[in-house]
């Protein structure tokens, strides 16, 4: 780890965010290269909802994420960004703030670091003029057994509090696609050991 980087966590993040490089083995090049960038854009590294999280002046900017078939950065206000190069996607077909570049290789991020490091420029700027992505409150209704569990469990709900808005969006959307209430019961345990380490549907 750098000088750099190092000052860039505080020391209680420190020990997660070592931990979680050191374990790294789906696309390390490429995470470690886009952690170079946004480190060097001047952001400060974070460690949240399971992830690296770099944040300016304590707002949220980026997150890096390794998936299954790809990795990525993403942006919380992606949605306000321009992309005129047309490298962000939505990480979801629900979601409505967040935008990611995803990568295959590091020759990708490589040959992307010019256009990541202008986006990482303009989020800063969207944070420094305060702006903020409209989203509609409380637009999705909790289906009746996700309310039991966060009511019975609290340390179920202090995790699905926890969450990005995206994640338990999508949690709640895949909660209630199911027709029976036996099975969105069981589509709740069987997510709830992934909520409290703080991931959504999507993340390993």
């Amino acid at each position: 780890m750098t000088d750099k980087q190092s000052k860039k966590a505080k020391p209680s993040d420190q020990v997660r965010l070592d931990a979680f490089f050191s374990d790294l083995k789906d696309w390390r090049e490429e995470l470690l290269a886009l952690r170079e960038i946004v480190l060097d854009c001047g952001l400060v590294e974070t460690f949240k909802w399971s992830s690296p999280v770099y944040t300016w002046e304590g707002a949220n900017v980026a997150i890096i994420w390794g998936f299954k078939d790809r990795a990525a950065l993403g942006f919380f206000k992606g949605v306000l960004l321009k992309d005129p190069d047309g490298v962000l996607e939505a990480p979801g077909e629900n979601s409505r703030s967040s935008r990611v570049a995803n990568f295959i290789s590091p020759a990708e991020v490589q040959k992307a670091e010019a256009t990541l490091r202008k986006y990482v420029a303009e989020a800063i700027e969207v944070e420094k003029k305060g702006l903020s992505v409209d989203l509609p409150k409380n637009d999705l209704d909790y289906p009746e057994e996700l309310v039991a569990k966060l009511d019975e469990d609290d340390a179920f709900r202090t995790a699905f509090e926890g969450l990005t808005p995206g994640r338990r969006r999508g949690w709640v959307l895949h909660f209630s696609g199911a027709k029976q209430s036996k099975t969105r019961a069981g589509r709740i345990e069987k997510a709830a050991p992934a909520i409290l380490e703080g991931k959504g549907m999507h993340d390993r």
